[in-house]
């Protein structure tokens, strides 16, 4: 009676030590308990994707009469594309590249964390180098943050939120938490 109960359970082992999913413990014993992912895939933003969502905001911004400076970089914080239209501030493309940065830390718009911050709730972001000013969003494509968008007008939100939305065409979002 033996003999069966032992093949099925060699059978079993062989099984499971085979399969992929499987993992051994030091003494043997073959458990169903899957190893933690080494790596995980990320969506990047190519070049020609920031350059769709620069021109998107260009063309917002013109239908708007409004002059801006945008900054997109991916979720590392890199910057992929950054454009001033002409009449653009000496410094909107700075100040672009400092709202996406800090709507790509905390993972949410910029004006958000402006609220944040002047409520005196949360006043982290004005010690660690961010720039709670609105005017930048995240990109979430898929529950993942991809990067990030900011632009160097009051407006900046609206017009990120429209490049983001005509670009991957309803897709993406600009929520990250």
């Amino acid at each position: 009676m033996r003999t069966p109960v032992l093949g099925l359970s060699v059978l079993l082992a062989v099984l499971f030590a085979t399969s992929p999913s499987a993992m051994q413990s030091s003494k043997g014993d073959v458990s169903l308990s899957r190893e933690p992912a080494l790596t995980r895939d990320i969506k990047v933003i190519s070049s020609a994707g920031a350059r769709a969502l620069a021109d998107a905001c260009i063309a917002w911004a013109e239908r708007n009469k409004l002059v801006v400076a945008m900054a997109v970089i991916d979720w590392g914080g890199n910057v992929i594309d950054s454009h001033a239209m002409e009449g653009a501030a000496a410094n909107a493309i700075d100040t672009a590249l400092l709202k996406a940065k800090s709507a790509l830390r905390w993972r949410r718009p910029t004006s958000e964390t402006n609220k944040l911050v002047r409520s005196g709730e949360n006043l982290a972001p004005t010690f660690m180098d961010d720039f709670p000013q609105p005017g930048a969003v995240p990109i979430v494509l898929n529950g993942q943050v991809i990067g990030a968008m900011g632009v160097s007008s009051a407006d900046g939100e609206k017009c990120a939120a429209a490049a983001i939305d005509s670009v991957f065409k309803g897709q993406a979002t600009t929520v990250g938490r």
